[in-house]
Parts: structure tokens; C-alpha cells; sequence
């Protein structure tokens, strides 16, 4: 994927933080559980959100750092407003993830969580991860798994879209990073040592097929910009493929959603 269509796809996420609530951001508190869990973030570190959005990873890592020991970046005003609303104490900055606002050796853990896909120069983030860590810090990073479909949510989305509307984005061909092992060969690329990986797998509850369909209409991220472009007889296309896709849920359900994860140590 070129920059430029890496920058259109970035720029969808100028929505607000609620917007991405009520889509991808339902995920969001217990896959940030996940991440904390697997880079080992324990009291008395001191962690950098990267690509923080509206605050969910932040919020895990103030939880058990304080606030103070936890700083956030991320391109987005609306998702800093709503990251410094829901987190007071943490410094919160706008910031690119190829070139973040702060000293080196910074940190003891630089999280990445649903970022890597999004950046225009991966090689040049994974540096500045290191760049920011102490000796001995780690880095980590997830992406949704697009590759094995184990997105449930967005991988059906796009499935529908294909159907509807040939012209539409392959999100499970375009997205990079969503392949097991992509982001563990990243980091190693990149100087990174003890590098290690896996699945992160979270859920989502939904009280019936309109609530998770107000998620897509709100307009975060691609897959929210691309609805919101539909003209409404497309948008209701799109809806019933999706679902009829999902099962026809009738009444209160749950889906899963895999991230793919790497950690590395400078």
C-alpha cells in the first residue's frame, strides 16, 4: 500500500472518540487488558501509549502504573481530547508513531496497540519504539487478524462490502501486520531482541444486530468512513448482507475478535 492511501486511511479516524466507541473501540478496554498483560507492565514502570485513540490502553496503563507514570500519543484532536478527558494526570501529546515527542530512553514498555497498520513507515515506528525505551525496556504491538479472519466483525463488514460493491477495499488483502508472525518479523528487522508473539483473543457484546449496525453508521475508521459514503440503498445492501452474514442474530450476542501481538526488548 502506498503512503498517500496509508494517509486516507489514517485520516478516517478524525471522528470522534464516541464514534469509535461504538465500532472498533468496544474492543478496545479488554484487548488493552491483553496487551498490558502480555508486554508485563507491572507498578513501577513507566509506559508510552503509541497511537493511544480515545484512551483504552491508556486507561489500563494508568490503572496500574498511576497516571503519572504513563504518557499517550496519537495524530487524532478528537481522539487527544477524548484521551485527556477520560484520563487526567496523564500526558497526553499530539504525535506521529515515525516520530514520537519525547526524549530518548524515556520508558521502561512503548505499546502499539491497532497502530502498526495504519503508519506510513513501519521500520521508522519500530525505532522510535526502541528509541524511546531504557535498556532493557520492551516494545509491543497488535493488529486485528485479517489474514485468518479472526476479526469476526470487520472481516464480514468487508466480505459484504466485496459483495455489494466489487470496487470496495479489500481490507483482508490491504491491511499489513494482520498475519501471524508479521509483527514478530518487524521487530526483528529492526534490532529488537527476545522478540516473541501470539493471539490476543477479546469479545464484544451487542444487545442486537441495530446496535452493532450503529457502529458502522457513527463513521470511524475505514470501515465507518466507507458506510457513511454509501447512498442508502447501498447502506441497506450492506446491511442485510451483513447480517444475514453474522447469523440473523435476533436479540442480545457476542462476537470474537483476534489480535495478532509481538514484544521485543531493546
Amino acid at each position: 500500500m502506498t503512503e498517500p492511501d496509508q494517509a486516507a486511511r489514517a485520516a478516517t479516524f478524525q471522528a470522534s472518540g464516541s464514534a469509535y466507541d461504538l465500532l472498533v473501540g468496544r474492543y478496545s478496554p479488554a484487548l488493552a487488558v491483553a496487551m498490558a498483560d502480555a508486554t508485563g507492565v507491572a507498578a513501577g514502570q513507566r509506559a508510552l501509549d503509541v497511537g493511544c485513540g480515545p484512551g483504552a490502553l491508556t486507561a489500563e496503563l494508568a490503572r496500574r502504573l498511576g497516571p503519572d507514570a504513563v504518557a499517550a500519543v496519537d495524530p487524532s484532536a478528537p481522539f487527544l481530547a477524548a484521551c485527556r478527558a477520560r484520563n487526567p494526570g496523564v500526558d497526553v501529546r499530539e504525535g506521529r508513531a515515525e516520530s514520537l515527542p519525547f526524549p530518548d530512553a524515556s520508558f521502561d514498555a512503548a505499546l502499539a496497540q491497532l497502530v502498526l497498520h495504519f503508519v506510513a513507515d513501519p521500520d521508522a515506528s519500530v525505532h522510535e519504539l526502541r528509541r524511546m525505551l531504557r535498556p532493557g525496556g520492551i516494545a509491543s504491538a497488535s493488529v486485528w487478524d485479517f489474514g485468518g479472519g479472526g476479526m469476526r466483525l470487520l472481516c464480514a463488514f468487508w466480505a459484504s462490502a466485496l459483495a455489494i460493491d466489487p470496487t470496495a477495499p479489500d481490507e483482508a488483502a490491504v491491511t499489513r501486520f494482520a498475519r501471524e508472525g508479521e509483527i514478530a518479523a518487524l521487530f526483528e528487522a529492526n534490532g529488537l531482541r527476545e522478540v516473541a508473539g501470539g493471539a490476543l483473543d477479546v469479545e464484544a457484546s451487542y444487545s442486537g444486530f441495530a446496535d452493532l449496525w450503529r457502529g458502522f453508521l457513527a463513521g470511524a475508521g475505514p470501515a465507518g468512513a466507507y458506510c457513511a459514503s454509501l447512498d442508502a440503498e447501498r447502506q441497506a445492501a450492506l446491511r442485510d448482507d451483513l447480517r444475514a452474514r453474522l447469523g440473523a442474530p435476533d436479540g442480545p450476542f457476542v462476537l470474537t475478535a483476534r489480535a495478532w501481538y509481538a514484544t521485543g526488548r531493546t
